[in-house]
């Protein structure tokens, strides 16, 4: 049975009985701060299961676009290292707001299974929680599941919760068993993690809100939350052990593969990216688009995770862009809107990509010499924070690489140098950059700033804030860059440099103070996102509203040293001034007393 039919199927049964089909809600919850990603069916009616929102219809039912990859439910780990796990996946699910409770939630489970599905009952094993004595008599003496296919378990298991905070209630799971010649145990047992029982369908009873500090008050109305995963049931269906065996992967690891020019379609690299083109393609489509933070954090680090995964496939080029349109294919019919965005979908990654590239070619070459040349286990914590400081290399994506070859990270020793680091930085904070930097070699800077506030520039040099050479802009700290051409004013006769931003494709540099060294000038501040190295060109943007009130202030000097000299006389001399955005200093020598007594107190204001 293929996948589209099966999620049909669910739908119509439900529908059947008396529930609304729903359409899948975004990626991105709707008015809730507590959640990073829709992560299951529920998300959209949280507001009913907690009596903020009435509906007109007491049961539902939908096929929900779902991510885990970050906050409490985050699967992004164990991609590519288990049969079933994934960033993106769609939950089949019914729901009932203060209509039916347990008893209808497993009848409907059960029938659908055996009965819509025809699964054999003794390849299903139940868990209940702990202490829902009611749900355990129900499968037991009104279903009549074999005792010996039953289980309680504790809170970690069978007591579900949306997020920290929200609704959550006792749960009751049903798991299909793939049969001996599968490695694993059943749930509750030591080697539960294997791939022979999988959970396929999570029954939640809703019955409490759990509040930030932790305590638990009664739902107005108990309501039913269930879960069906539809990739584990089709593989179930399709009688195949993996996830990544079924149809909705099996056309998209055949086009990877052909994209990215390798010849065994069992090569596990192909699977990690057919599971994080569909998170990445559907968060796109749902407006989240990679960055620093957040959501987009997430986003970004699937990408790069993706990206890697082809440069293991001895890919050098941008490719992850052109999975996008065999993934319109596979999935546009169910989900339109993949098909109506997959233009800029395309774009988004492809730009995303590109700027990662040089970044993955400079840290996997160190990193692979480090490991190289290993003798133990653990990466340095030195190397790892030299390839995020240096080069920008994440330190999840260094984790990750480690654990591919059975290593592990020092991270206590990556913390200590980042420490240092941010001492060093905190050191340098007011440091003066005049005749300090070595500018061997450089040309003056040609400065257009007196006609515009932006203008395209090249970055000829980077240097760190002792004065070290830099090829590479790092991601965390104060640098300095010098342009071929700039825009920005620097600091000069009491007025302060100017400030504003960098800009490259996706990447961001805040500058926080321009300086000048000679006729060389300076541009001081902080990478915010993205990749820069010598040589990129770059937009740069003076902030002009900060501008403007410093040129204002400027004026004012004028003004002020005009005025003073036509009160007190021409003895008045300026002595220097500070002219900052929201304020000004006139500096001018102490005038004698009798020289006020003179011109009279009306004259001197």
């Amino acid at each position: 049975m293929k996948s589209a039919e099966i999620r049909q199927k669910f739908l119509n049964y439900f529908a059947a009985r008396d529930h609304e089909i729903m359409p899948s809600s975004s990626l991105v919850p709707a008015n809730d701060p507590t959640l990073l990603f829709t992560n299951a069916g529920m998300v959209q009616f949280k507001d009913v299961f907690l009596g903020d929102e009435k509906r007109e219809r007491v049961r539902a039912t939908s096929s929900q676009r779902c991510v885990r990859a970050g906050g409490k439910h985050n699967d992004l780990e164990n991609v590519g290292y288990t049969a079933r796990h994934h960033t993106f996946f769609e939950m089949l699910g019914n729901f009932s707001f203060g209509d039916y409770f347990k008893r209808g939630a497993i009848q409907f489970a059960w029938e659908f299974l055996t009965e819509e599905l025809g699964l054999q009952a003794d390849r299903l094993w139940v868990t209940v929680y702990q202490d829902d004595d009611e749900a355990a008599d129900i499968w037991l003496n009104e279903i009549k599941v074999d005792p010996a296919r039953f289980s309680r378990l504790g809170e970690k298991d069978n007591f579900w919760a949306m997020g920290d905070t929200g609704p959550c209630g006792p749960c009751s799971e049903i798991f299909y068993d793939h049969g001996p010649d599968v490695a694993g145990g059943p749930p509750g047992s030591p080697d539960e993690d294997g791939d022979r029982y999988i959970e396929i369908w999570n029954l939640v009873f809703m019955q409490f809100e759990r509040k930030a500090d932790g305590s638990m008050t009664p739902l107005p109305k108990p309501s039913v939350d269930t879960g069906a995963g539809l990739e584990r049931i089709a593989a179930v269906l399709q009688q195949v052990h993996s996830n990544y065996e079924i149809d909705l992967f099996v056309e998209l690891i055949s086009d990877i593969a052909q994209i990215t020019g390798t010849t065994d379609l069992q090569n596990n690299s192909l699977r990690v990216i057919a599971d994080h083109i569909r998170s990445c393609a559907f968060l796109g489509v749902d407006g989240v688009t990679p960055s620093n933070e957040g959501r987009g954090y997430v986003l970004r680090r699937i990408i790069r995770r993706a990206v890697r995964h082809g440069y293991r496939l001895g890919v050098k080029e941008v490719f992850f862009y052109k999975v996008v349109a065999s993934l319109a294919r596979v999935m546009g019919e169910a989900y339109p809107e993949l098909l109506e965005r997959q233009t800029y979908v395309e774009k988004m990654l492809n730009e995303e990509e590109q700027q990662f590239a040089r970044t993955l070619e400079n840290g996997m070459t160190i990193l692979e010499k480090a490991i190289k040349e290993l003798s133990g286990t653990v990466i340095a914590g030195e190397t790892v924070f030299k390839l995020y400081d240096t080069y920008g290399f994440p330190v999840d994506l260094t984790a990750d690489i480690a654990r591919e070859h059975n290593l592990t990270l020092d991270m206590s020793g990556f913390e200590a140098a980042m420490e240092i680091q941010r001492d060093q930085a905190r050191a340098a904070s007011n440091f003066s950059v005049v005749e300090k930097l070595d500018l061997e070699g450089l040309e003056k800077t040609v400065f257009t700033g007196y006609s515009s506030l932006q203008t395209e520039a090249q970055i000829v040099a980077i240097f760190s804030p002792a004065n070290e050479k830099l090829d590479i802009v790092p991601a965390n700290g104060e640098v300095l860059l010098v342009l071929d051409t700039t825009t920005f004013y620097a600091e000069s006769g009491g007025q302060i440099g100017d400030s504003g931003w960098l800009e490259s494709g996706d990447a961001r540099f805040e500058i926080s103070d321009t300086q000048k060294q000679s006729e060389i000038f300076i541009h001081r501040g902080r990478l915010t996102s993205g990749h820069l190295r010598i040589g990129d060109s770059v937009r740069a943007l003076v902030a002009g509203n900060k501008r403007s009130a410093i040129t204002l202030n400027h004026s004012a000097t004028h003004l002020m040293n005009a005025a003073l000299r036509s009160v007190l006389g021409d003895h008045v001399l300026q002595k220097g001034s500070l002219v900052e955005a929201d304020r000004l200093r006139f500096d001018f020598p102490m005038v004698p007393l009798c020289l006020l007594k003179k011109f009279g107190a009306s004259k001197s204001r």
